[in-house]
This record gives structure tokens, C-alpha cells and sequence, in this order.
């Protein structure tokens, strides 16, 4: 079974949708399962210094500070619930250079690394409150995940993968991707959202067994 993981580094239903996936896949051990993740970009047209992340979001859909203070203490209390501790997040940046470090690692690493590599970005921004584009930051978080330090950094410090990740993320929105997390199984099952385990177990099982039954 082959999942594609679509989600951003600044989404924080990513972070809660990643950590309920993968507490479901613990219980299926007995499916071959092979997860990868690919890029979509929430704020593409941010600049490098970022937005002040209340004032972003309550442009962005329209809602009152106190609105954005409650859907975060939603997603906090969602985040909890699946292990995944949010800090404070009071900045929001753009994330190519995060994405096109996320695809190199799924190609030229080491199994594991690509799903490390997502784990430790995941928790610089919406763990420390740090900006997952900053070189220093893709570094260490790549160093995190076991990856050579010496390739990552070539890695950043080029446009390598810029045109993979393009390329992926117009392939996903004209397969109709308008949000993530979007859990893609097979190429053709779809399950959206940052869903709880037992959610994403339910499905994955019924695809399993329609699959078996073909």
C-alpha cells in the first residue's frame, strides 16, 4: 500500500493529521505500507520575513484574533491528543526551500530519513516557534534526521528540487488538492483532514480489503 502523505510545514493540522497516521499504521502492522511525503504550499507568496501569524490568519479567513486564539487552542488540544506538543507560533513563513529539502531526502536518503526529516521540521516551526526555511534551521533538522551535512547544506544553498517541487504540488491541485493534510492511498483513495487513529485505521483497512478482494 502506498501512502502520499500532502501537507505543508506551516499547516498545523499536518502536524496533528501526521501524528494520527502514523499511531494508525503502528496498528497495522500486518499491512506492507510505504509513506512518502509530497509537497503543497499554504502561503506561496509569503516573503522571506514572513507574517506575523494572528494578523496573517485572521486576514487570510476572515476571523477576529480571538477566532484564530480559539481554532489554535482547538488544534493544541487535537495535537495533544496524538502526542504532538504545539508551542508558540507567532510567525508564519514561507516553506519552498523546506519542501525542496523534504524531496531531496525521499530521493538521495536513507530509508527513514524523508519521514524524520518531516517529523523535525514539523517540530521546529510549530514545536520552538522557529522559521522552517532558514538555512541554519534546515541543517539542523536535517542533521536530526540522519541526513549528510554536507549534502543538505549543497542542498540549500541551491535551487535543487525547485522545479521537482513545483511540478508536484501543480500535479496535486490538478488532481483537485484544495487542502491538507491530504492522505492519498494508491493514487486514487483520498482521506482529507487531520484525522484521530482510529479514523485513519477504519479507512486504510477498507481500502485494504477492497484491495484484497479485487
Amino acid at each position: 500500500m502506498q501512502i502520499e502523505f500532502v501537507s505543508d510545514v506551516a499547516c498545523p493540522w499536518c502536524a496533528v493529521g501526521l501524528n494520527g497516521l502514523e499511531r494508525a499504521l503502528e496498528r497495522l502492522s500486518d499491512l506492507p505500507i510505504e509513506l512518502r511525503f509530497e509537497p503543497y504550499e499554504l502561503n506561496p507568496d509569503l516573503g522571506p520575513e514572513g507574517r506575523d501569524v494572528v494578523e496573517y490568519l485572521s486576514q487570510k479567513y476572515g476571523r477576529s484574533p480571538a477566532e484564530v486564539a480559539q481554532m489554535q487552542e482547538t488544534i493544541r488540544a487535537r495535537g495533544e491528543a496524538v502526542g504532538f506538543e504545539f508551542g508558540p507560533r507567532v510567525h508564519t513563513w514561507n516553506t519552498f526551500d523546506a519542501h525542496r529539502l523534504i524531496a531531496w531526502s525521499g530521493d538521495e536518503g536513507p530509508p527513514g530519513a524523508q519521514r524524520a526529516l518531516k517529523h523535525a521540521l514539523l517540530q521546529a516551526y510549530h514545536g520552538d516557534g522557529l522559521n522552517p526555511s532558514a538555512p541554519e534551521v534546515l541543517l539542523q533538522a536535517a542533521a536530526a534526521a540522519g541526513l549528510d551535512a554536507a549534502a543538505a547544506q549543497a542542498v540549500i544553498a541551491s535551487d535543487r528540487y525547485a522545479d521537482v517541487v513545483r511540478q508536484r504540488e501543480r500535479h496535486w491541485q490538478q488532481l483537485g488538492i484544495q487542502a491538507v493534510p491530504s492522505v492519498v492511498v494508491d493514487g486514487r483513495h483520498l482521506i482529507q483532514g487531520g484525522q484521530p487513529p482510529e479514523v485513519y485505521e477504519q479507512a486504510l483497512r477498507k481500502i485494504a480489503a477492497s484491495g484484497a478482494s479485487a
